[in-house]
């Protein structure tokens, strides 16, 4: 899980961890490349709009190392063509918050079982 908002990381780390998920949050896109680097996870969740790197670049910055990684991506801002540029990115699914934990599990779900 990557967000730059300390709150809502937290939070949906500790859910995602109570639903028996392995979760771990990170500050910045540049954050979780610097600790993970090349090491498998099964999939990144990772807020779209970052000081730095932000999602859409994190997923390039994925895609040219070479992972098949799925990917899905949050965001607060209702910009109207997010939808196309995370899905021309390749991203599994956008969902805009607040979302609820079901809606995020399921994306999660569909992308490992995809």
């Amino acid at each position: 899980m990557i967000d730059d908002d300390e709150s809502f990381r937290v939070a949906l780390v500790e859910s995602l961890s109570s639903l028996g998920y392995g979760s771990s949050g990170y500050t910045s896109a540049e954050d979780y490349v610097r600790v993970i680097g090349s090491n498998s996870v099964n999939c990144v969740v990772s807020d779209i709009h970052m000081p730095g790197m932000s999602g859409l670049d994190l997923m390039k910055h994925l895609a040219a190392q070479g992972s098949t990684t799925p990917v899905v991506l949050i965001t607060a801002r209702s910009d109207a063509n997010l939808e196309a540029k995370a899905a021309i990115a390749g991203a599994v699914c956008l969902l805009r918050k607040p979302f609820e934990i079901n809606e995020l599990v399921g994306c999660i779900e569909g992308a490992v079982k995809g």
